[in-house]
């Protein structure tokens, strides 16, 4: 069934069918700002393109494996994906584990051009992607559709942004989108930069962290933390905090990390191919102590949207931690810290059903840096949102 778009959805269509049959360059990037139906495009793109060319293959992937989800979830339903797609992370659409006799991963490759039978790839959250990942996609020499959020905060890291001025953008918000509350204060914030204390609709609002209510209904919140849920932060002090307080409420009975402890990954492997930002959750540790090393654990870590565990060493000391381990001292080791409560740039690629937003803007922040990190903490969030000020 043909999708009604609207006018600017239409040129983005058109604009995008056009390079893909006469590609001047290897990519073309759009931009979206949340409600603006970047995946119904997403998928008209696909039913369009089909129309004429029948055994079109697609590669669709995203950074994160939550990210992915999301999206494959989004596309099934619009019946989007068809015999001989791809629905993956990128690190899983392009790179191939080298394993050693013990079924240990010791290194990953790039996959050859010859076995890589797509004829489009469409990259979802692109802003998240590095250069030298960017690098490895542009490498197979197949257009790429690069999709992100151009209103999100620039990456941490580097200067390279895929979304710091896209090619094509999307800035009305969807018709089916004008009435929820969140795409609402996203648009608000954009703008303004400030959300007044009150009610927006169901299970979404501004609250007063002095509040009794607020603090119970926190609690309560916290006491069913699981991985439908981001808390988030501007300050590493604040997550540091949040974390112990969650921890606490969960009923771990220690300060150091203990198998089923969520987890974030704060620097990069690349041999490895494990990331900053990538979330999972603990299997096993066993601490490791001696004079030559500093202490740290024999990992497996499951983590989210991969089909293997990572198995590593990492840094005991990083947990709990507001700074990261200095970087003499972790070398040939890797970072994680506990899981539960994230900064906002950090939760960037990640969605959930319900987002707690602890409102916190550094005195270094200008008024477009401050509305870029509230709208980006806002937007990560689908069904529940209660911002905490």
């Amino acid at each position: 069934m043909k999708i009604e778009l609207s006018k600017s959805q239409q040129v983005a269509l058109d604009s995008i069918i056009k390079w893909f049959e006469n590609p001047v360059k290897k990519f073309i990037t759009l931009g979206g700002y949340a409600g603006t139906g970047k995946t119904t495009l997403t998928c008209e793109v696909s039913r369009v393109l089909r129309d004429k060319h029948k055994l079109l293959k697609i590669a669709y992937c995203s950074f994160t494996g939550k990210a992915t989800r999301v999206l494959g979830q989004k596309l099934k339903e619009a019946n989007a994906i068809n015999l001989g797609d791809s629905l993956s992370t990128i690190h899983k659409l392009i790179y191939t584990p080298i394993i050693d006799a013990e079924d240990e991963i010791i290194g990953w490759e790039r996959q050859s051009k010859s076995s890589f039978d797509y004829n489009l790839i469409i990259v979802d959250e692109a802003s998240m992607i590095s250069e030298s990942i960017w690098k490895d996609l542009l490498s197979y020499n197949i257009p790429i559709l690069a999709i992100g959020d151009h209103g999100q905060l620039p990456p941490i890291e580097g200067s390279f942004n895929l979304m710091r001025n896209p090619e094509l953008k999307l800035e009305e918000i969807h018709r089916q989108d004008q009435d929820n509350p969140i795409i609402e204060l996203s648009a608000q914030v954009r703008e303004t930069g400030t959300i007044e204390f009150g009610s927006y609709g169901k299970s979404v609002a501004k609250l007063d962290r002095r509040d009794p209510e607020t603090q119970e209904l926190i609690s309560e919140l916290f006491r069913s933390f699981n991985e439908e849920m981001l808390v988030l932060t501007g300050f590493n002090h604040t997550r540091v905090k949040l974390n112990m307080a969650i921890r606490n409420l969960l009923e771990f009975d220690s300060a150091e990390p203990r198998p089923g402890d969520r987890t974030i990954c704060l620097k990069n492997n690349h041999k490895l191919h494990i990331y900053n930002g990538m979330m999972g959750t603990i299997l096993s540790l066993d601490l490791v102590s001696n004079q030559k090393d500093p202490d740290y654990y024999k990992a497996l870590i499951n983590l989210d949207g991969e089909d293997r565990a990572y198995s590593g060493n990492i840094i005991a000391k990083q947990f709990g931690s507001k700074e990261l381990v200095y970087h003499k001292e972790a070398k040939g080791f890797d970072l994680f810290d506990f899981g539960y409560a994230l900064t906002v740039h950090k939760a960037q690629g990640s969605q959930a059903d319900t987002v707690v937003l602890f409102e916190e803007r550094s005195q270094h922040a200008d008024e477009s840096t401050w509305k870029r990190w509230l709208y980006t903490g806002i937007t990560r969030a689908v069904s529940r949102l209660y911002i905490v000020a």
